[in-house]
């Protein structure tokens, strides 16, 4: 979607622990990567030697007007405060091409329908405020990024099925990894009990021999400049 890479500069915005960036590397990018998050960037830089790493946040990157040929967001304009003044971020560093991706049914649903079963309180604040929130669809998306100015984005769905192990999903949690996880180490000891004696009744009913299906779909956006 992006074109041909030879000779072209491209910044993966939140980029983790580089597998991304290392791909696009791979595949003949002159690939530079940026994350908030001190832990994932000393990953990076161990795993990754060879790749740029810069510290940086949406809605201000420390980068210069068009100074990248693409900039990629991989599931990062889901998790921002303000996602049209991210995405126009993502416009103003690119000179030419501007690509990302949202979750449209990511595997939050599985911890929610544990939470619920375990009849807690969602946190406050899930949501966006409304006017910085936006409908998580194809069109939703596609509405938000023509506000953030992206020119004509292409956005389209993907879908897939994770098969996930029940004790691998559960040290997630336990280990205080992404949402879930957050949710369950702010319980006190009798609401982690609630929550996971919940999370193995869901796991059961569930689980097809032996692992849980978990359904994935994301919206994938592309735009430009102009």
């Amino acid at each position: 979607m992006l074109g041909d890479p030879a000779g072209r500069s491209l910044l993966d915005v939140g980029c983790g622990t580089c597998l991304l960036a290392a791909s696009f590397t791979d595949a003949g990018w002159e690939a530079t990567g940026c994350e908030p998050e001190p832990t994932m960037r000393e990953v990076a830089v161990r795993e990754h030697p060879a790749i740029v790493v810069r510290e940086g946040a949406l809605p201000s990157l420390p980068f210069d007007d068009a100074g990248f040929d693409a900039v990629v967001a991989n599931f990062v304009l889901n998790h921002v405060a303000d996602p049209r003044a991210s995405a126009g971020e993502l416009l103003r560093v690119s000179a030419d091409l501007v690509a990302a991706t949202i979750w449209t049914n990511s595997p939050t649903w599985l911890w929610r329908e544990v939470r619920d079963r375990a009849a807690l309180p969602p946190t406050e604040g899930e949501r966006l405020p409304p006017d910085k929130d936006f409908e998580r669809t194809v069109d939703g998306f596609t509405r938000m990024l023509d506000d953030a100015g992206w020119t004509r984005p292409q956005v389209s769905e993907i879908s897939w099925t994770w098969s996930a192990d029940a004790p691998s999903l559960w040290a997630s949690a336990e280990g205080g990894v992404g949402g879930a996880g957050q949710f369950y180490r702010a319980l006190d000891d009798a609401g982690r009990r609630s929550f996971r004696n919940a999370f193995e009744s869901v796991c059961r009913e569930r689980a097809i021999d032996g692992v849980i299906p978990l359904e994935h779909s994301a919206a994938v956006a592309i735009g430009s400049r102009g």
